[in-house]
């Protein structure tokens, strides 16, 4: 294998990982919310110089293997909502879907339709005198304020009847009219029997589906510039990557936490760990798992945001909090994100013109952040305009100090994700917590005190963990019909078609037959409960299936990439760990302390030392709390433990 580059574009930053000959480089980037492409080449340009010492894309580009993407930014854009109107066209007499997708989530119903919903008789679409006027629906969207439409049927045969309305659509509507309002059709985008898994699935998809596009898009048309050998591959939420014109949109949602679970589940694997909660926290959000015996809790069925989905999801709770969400105060509380300034303006000690105070300026008042070394030195933070966006903001409406105000601000964002936390998974004696993102490691002493947990790795790769996580994924796809009928030649005819479209989808990947693992199981649901049976090269209907509610045929088609790796890492105290500086810090009692700070990239394994301390590397700082110790591992990571003698 030889170069790999891993990009992970977050809300606030975009990190850079790269493998080459066996050596990692990093570095990270400002993500630019107005053009994506331009992060995206900004750390391309960025590690270029990280690897050879100087800038040359085109070297780089030159010598890759494969470039692999994820994003958190379908995530963001669901827990901030923003994004485009929806407008959802259903059959009539169907107001039960309309009140179930809102028991679901009726906040998240209103924010994506609304009131924006229309109705259309499904026997006047073989009446040809009444197409028109059943068309006119689409206009009536539009003129409500709709930027898309996505249409659903909730019937035996919502295929043909959404065929049947494209059909009627397009011949009313020229394209290049209906091309300025696009439409999704869901039995297009998905086969499921749920009608509410279908509309949940093509409703999240066309809201993330135009930054996706646009970025997407524009990114690859920009690499074949420098003719690079291979296409960009898009990191997916199930563990697999594949090229842009194979990724639907609701795909990368959650792909980045995605990418950081892969790095986590590889890590429990070298230390042994059975019982792992992990906080990756970004700019925007505080993306929470939870593995249990090394193993990933993946839904078959998952959920975005509590609302059922066709496809399958990792199980992560995304808590709108992050290094850049908006501190507050409403009704003499403060109040945690979820709105966040991202990088543009980003936080008030940023400069760029934010007046919003965040966890980054309390951590810069506080003294734990070095204005002159943040980002490893390539973005300067002004104290003075930090102090006064939480003066403003939080001190004055409480009528306490600054200083006072910090420590209040700290403590609701750490017992937020504490919170989530706790609420995610069970806390037991044996749980651990993986702390990475480039605001993971800041405060993850603080919240693991408050949810009851004694033991904290931090990766020495934390800053850029979720991109190098998804450094271990393979290239695939995978496809699911529904057998409507139940017999062995129904079976054998569903099984080739979805063969030949997985043999024509690798191809085009750059993989012929024979060069990629082909598997498929049939899965029965009856009364909404699943139950899988690989078929392991033999085509049969087995015995019970008869009485299944839907019988669904999946088919995967996976090159690996990915090698396991068996290596345990050990942890044992060597030399006591030397102190690069010291660093003066606002305490509890409101007094400046002078604590030790510890370089990452000056400490050797086995390395220790006791709290309250600085543990900082380029572009991640943590504060090793009083009562806590850590010591470095054979592999360079950091272990902290709490009470231990």
């Amino acid at each position: 294998m030889g170069t790999l580059v891993n990009i992970d574009n977050g809300g606030t930053l975009t990190d850079i990982c790269v493998l080459r000959e066996n050596i990692f480089y990093k570095t990270k980037t400002l993500t630019t919310p107005y053009d994506l492409s331009k992060c995206f080449f900004d750390g391309l340009r960025a590690v270029s110089e990280v690897v050879y010492g100087k800038e040359d894309v085109a070297k780089l580009l030159a010598e890759v293997d494969h470039i692999r993407y994820s994003t958190t930014q379908g995530t963001n854009a669901i827990v901030e909502r923003k994004g485009p109107k929806l407008g959802l066209i259903v059959n009539s007499d169907n107001s039960e879907l309309i009140k179930r997708m809102r028991v679901h989530d009726e906040e998240l119903f209103d924010f994506l339709v609304g009131e924006r919903i229309a109705e259309i008789n499904l026997d006047d679409l073989n009446d040809a005198d009444k197409a028109a006027e059943t068309a006119t629906v689409i206009t009536g969207l539009t003129s409500s304020g709709a930027n898309r439409i996505v249409v659903c049927f909730d019937t035996g045969d919502s295929s043909k009847f959404e065929s049947l309305f494209k059909a009627i659509a397009l011949d009313t509507y020229p394209r290049h009219l209906l091309g300025a309002v696009p439409m999704l059709f869901a039995s297009e985008l998905v086969d499921d029997i749920s009608a509410d898994r279908r509309a949940w699935t093509a409703l999240t998809n066309s809201f993330l589906h135009p930054a996706m596009e646009s970025f997407l898009y524009n990114a690859e048309n920009r690499l074949r510039e420098y003719r690079t050998k291979n296409p960009l591959l898009i990191f997916r939420n199930d563990g697999n990557a594949s090229r842009v014109a194979k990724t639907i949109a609701l795909k990368t949602y959650s792909s980045g936490p995605r990418g950081g679970m892969e790095g986590v589940k590889n890590f429990s694997k070298q230390y042994s760990l059975s019982n792992v909660m992990t906080m990756d926290v970004g700019g925007t959000t505080t993306d929470i798992g939870h593995l249990v015996d090394q193993i990933l809790n993946e839904e078959r069925r998952g959920k975005v945001e509590g609302v059922p989905i066709s496809f399958g999801l990792c199980d992560i709770h995304s808590e709108g909090v992050g290094g850049s969400s908006v501190l507050s105060v409403k009704d003499g509380t403060i109040q945690v994100g979820p709105e966040s300034v991202g990088a543009v303006p980003g936080p008030a000690s940023f400069g760029r013109g934010g007046k919003s105070s965040t966890i980054t300026d309390v951590n810069l008042l506080l003294g734990l952040l070095d204005p002159s070394t943040y980002f490893g030195g390539g973005l300067k933070l002004d104290i003075d305009r930090g102090r006064a966006a939480i003066d403003e903001s939080i001190a004055s409406p409480l009528g306490i100090s600054v200083d006072e105000a910090l420590h209040k601000l700290v403590a609701s964002y750490e017992q937020k994700i504490a919170d989530g936390l706790k609420g995610f998974g069970d806390v037991t004696q044996d749980t651990v917590l993986l702390a990475f993102g480039g605001a993971g490691p800041m405060n993850a002493c603080g919240v693991a005190e408050l949810a009851g947990i004694n033991t904290v790795y931090v990766p020495k790769m934390a800053a850029v963990f979720s991109a190098f996580g998804i450094g271990s994924c393979d290239i695939g796809q995978s496809y699911a019909v529904v057998l409507s009928d139940r017999n062995l030649d129904s079976l054998k005819s569903a099984y080739s078609d979805l063969i030949a479209r997985a043999e024509r989808d690798m191809f085009a990947e750059g993989y012929a037959k024979g060069d990629f693992e082909i598997s498929a199981e049939l899965v029965s649901e009856s009364d909404s409960k699943e139950t899988i049976y690989p078929l392991n090269g033999n085509l049969a209907l087995l015995k019970g299936l008869e009485k299944a509610d839907s019988i669904t045929l999946e088919v995967r088609a996976s090159k690996r990439l990915k090698t396991d790796d068996d290596k345990q890492v050990k942890t044992s105290k060597g030399k006591a760990a030397t102190a690069s500086g010291m660093r003066a810090i606002v305490g509890r009692d409101l007094k400046s302390h002078d604590l030790s700070v510890y370089s990452v990239n000056e400490m050797k394994a086995g390395a220790h030392a006791a709290g309250p301390a600085v543990i900082e590397e380029e572009f991640f700082t943590c504060l090793v709390r009083e009562g806590w110790k850590f010591v470095v591992t054979d592999s360079g990571d950091i272990c902290l433990t709490k009470g231990v003698k």
